[in-house]
């Protein structure tokens, strides 16, 4: 168990953020990285990334240039930078997120795209199948309807007199509809009664917490999405000055203040993503490699909000946790 007081920095050297400048050795791989972030030396999943990449024996400057484009929290901003990252003609296009994959599904790029999601790409129709992609699409979603169930369980245990739950989720989402039916069976087996408050613009996240207080049910599930995370700190005062805990499906949920987190290891995912890049370059099409999901999942606990809810996490969660924090 690893225990800190801050949230995680990956370092990452500027010069990858620079590699659309200057002539390259021939034979170099060309990446373009699209993220919806804000333009950084430090995200964690590119440094992910890039360490990927470079376990599979690429050399930045040497044999691969990766090109990173941001779209500084905007979703235009995404669809203006289309047209010239295909003019900077890159061997491969890694979107990272839903957001980013849109404008790199248009008819226009015929060019390989990688991906990480966190909805159903199937449900969303960007890819025929998990087997069998199809198109000029592959890569990893983060979906994981039955997770919901063990993040459920892990609340009970913190709590073992919870009857209640609510479920906040943006019904828009792919696989939505899914997760839901796998949280509502979840809850029957724990004995659970379900709230579910659909969310998709910040006016129905502010009426959703309104009346989740009002109700005063024992906790909180999101459902992790870009849109969810985008509102973590808000769930967490609410849940801080409510007094009822939350638990998401990222770590930056807990990272931010919610209680806990369970779900996938972002860091393993994207370093996962770099073999897909690697598989493209030595000529595997995209059509014929399996969506894969994740393997490693952690669990982060903050403490300094379990205290600040006057909960006692009992040892056999903390036994669990990938991280503590304090």
């Amino acid at each position: 168990m690893k225990r800190r007081t801050l949230c995680r920095v990956l370092a990452v050297p500027m010069f990858a953020l620079v590699g659309r400048s200057g002539a390259q050795p021939a034979g170099t791989y060309r990446v373009a990285w699209v993220s919806l972030e804000q333009a950084s030396s430090s995200s964690p999943v590119f440094a992910a990334f890039r360490t990927g990449m470079a376990e599979l024996g690429y050399v930045e400057g040497k044999n691969l240039v990766i090109d990173a484009w941001w779209g500084d929290g905007s979703a235009a901003r995404l669809e203006q930078l289309r047209g010239d990252i295909l003019r900077a003609q890159p061997d491969v296009i890694v979107a990272q997120g839903g957001v980013a994959l849109a404008p790199m599904l248009h008819a226009s790029v015929n060019r390989p795209v990688l991906f990480s999601m966190s909805g159903d790409p199937v449900a969303a129709k960007i890819v025929a199948s998990y087997a069998h992609p199809g198109g000029n699409a592959t890569g990893i979603t983060l979906f994981a309807a039955e997770l919901t169930g063990k993040r459920m369980a892990l609340v009970k245990e913190v709590l073992p007199g919870m009857r209640s739950i609510a479920v906040i989720a943006n019904p828009g989402h792919p696989g939505a509809p899914r997760e839901l039916q796998s949280s509502r069976d979840a809850a029957a087996r724990l004995g659970l009664a379900l709230r579910y408050f659909p969310t998709q613009t910040v006016a129905e996240m502010d009426a959703a917490l309104a009346e989740i207080g009002k109700a005063r049910v024992d906790a909180v599930l999101i459902f992790a999405d870009g849109f969810a995370l985008a509102h973590a700190e808000r769930i967490a005062a609410f849940s801080l000055r409510q007094r009822i805990p939350v638990i998401a499906g990222w770590a930056s949920f807990a990272e931010r203040g919610n209680l806990m987190a369970y779900g996938p290891e972002f860091a393993d995912v994207y370093r996962r993503l770099a073999t897909y890049a690697d598989r493209i370059r030595k000529g595997a099409r995209t059509a014929d490699l399996p969506v894969e999901q994740p393997t490693k999942f952690e669990l982060v606990i903050n403490l300094k909000t379990a205290k600040a809810l006057g909960l006692t996490v009992p040892q056999t969660v903390l036994l669990q946790a990938t991280e503590v924090i304090q």
